[in-house]
């Protein structure tokens, strides 16, 4: 029991990013910078919706709440495998591991779900858009965004109390630069078997079914796009999908072939650079492609942008 309860409480040890790399300085200097970029873009385009009348609708309100859980889940791993790298450290604590795992995968359970109603969304509006506002209106946007942040939140607080209560014998090292459940449950000498399985089906429910529903959904977007006849209209949900479909694609295609196949078929290496495209770049990207391929958040930025040169003018 007593060394049961030491394997319990020891540290763990993360190898930090691709330890082997000869100048993974730059490539950590590089992720800093794409962590500031991810800050301001996650910030400012909250901000640009919150504050033109003109993107309070359904779909700008999602994409706020994107925002908030893209910023939230890079800032998960970034800062610690920054602290890390800067002072030299590898240890963690099972309590901090713990809570970026739970973060970790809270968080992406709930990007999912968010991508799943934005989809429906972009479904109703063109496919439905006499009953758009029966069906998206200020109550459901609520409903939507709630269910996304509590369904990440539940779905995986028992994993991340079961994957934390997993004795570790002989090696506490984690090769990975945040605290990942498989990296766990190798190092752990419980029988996983059955936990595997049921991590598996988890994937499933959060990664591929969604991934199906959300292709589904823009397939229909399309046959339906295709069938306008005014190319103006034509053309902006065309942009719009497109902007949706490429962050969907960015997110959750690594995500979904990576979970979909053997654990044994992937090196460290190539978990890790999918991991950091998967919540590294891709929540700096999102704001990026939001923006300019949208007329109506260019519009916003050059309007407050606009009125705040006015306010300076006058004063």
């Amino acid at each position: 029991m007593e060394n049961g309860n030491e394997t319990l409480m020891a540290d763990f040890i993360l190898l930090g990013l691709f330890p082997q790399m000869k100048y993974v300085s730059v490539l950590i200097h590089i992720i800093i910078l794409i962590y500031l970029a991810s800050f301001a873009g996650n910030l400012i385009l909250p901000l640009l919706i919150w504050m033109d009348l003109k993107l309070h609708t359904p779909m700008y309100f999602l994409l706020s709440q994107l925002s908030v859980v893209d910023q939230a889940l890079i800032s998960t791993t970034v800062p610690k495998m920054a602290i890390n790298f800067f002072s030299g450290r590898k240890n963690i604590t099972r309590l901090a591991c713990g809570t970026q795992l739970f973060f970790f995968f809270a968080l992406g359970g709930a990007e999912c779900i968010l991508l799943t109603f934005m989809a429906y969304d972009s479904y109703v509006a063109v496919c439905n858009p006499l009953r758009y506002a029966v069906f998206m209106n200020h109550a459901v946007c609520l409903q939507m965004a709630v269910v996304s942040w509590i369904g990440g939140i539940l779905a995986f607080t028992a994993h991340t109390s079961y994957t934390m209560s997993l004795p570790t014998c002989g090696s506490r090292e984690i090769h990975h630069f945040y605290c990942e459940m498989p990296g766990i449950m190798k190092i752990s000498c419980a029988d996983t078997s059955t936990y595997e399985l049921v991590v598996f089906v988890m994937g499933i429910a959060f990664l591929v079914i969604p991934f199906g529903l959300i292709m589904s959904s823009y397939t229909l977007v399309f046959l339906s796009v295709l069938r306008m006849k005014s190319p103006q209209g034509r053309n902006k949900a065309l942009a719009t999908c497109s902007s949706n479909l490429l962050v969907v694609s960015l997110y959750l295609g690594p995500c979904v072939f990576m979970s979909m196949t053997p654990g044994s078929s992937h090196t460290p290496e190539q978990e890790q650079a999918v991991s950091v495209f998967c919540t590294v770049l891709t929540p700096m990207l999102n704001p990026l492609i939001y923006s300019l391929r949208n007329k109506d958040v260019v519009g916003a930025f050059q309007r407050v942008v606009g009125k705040h040169l006015i306010s300076e003018q006058k004063t």
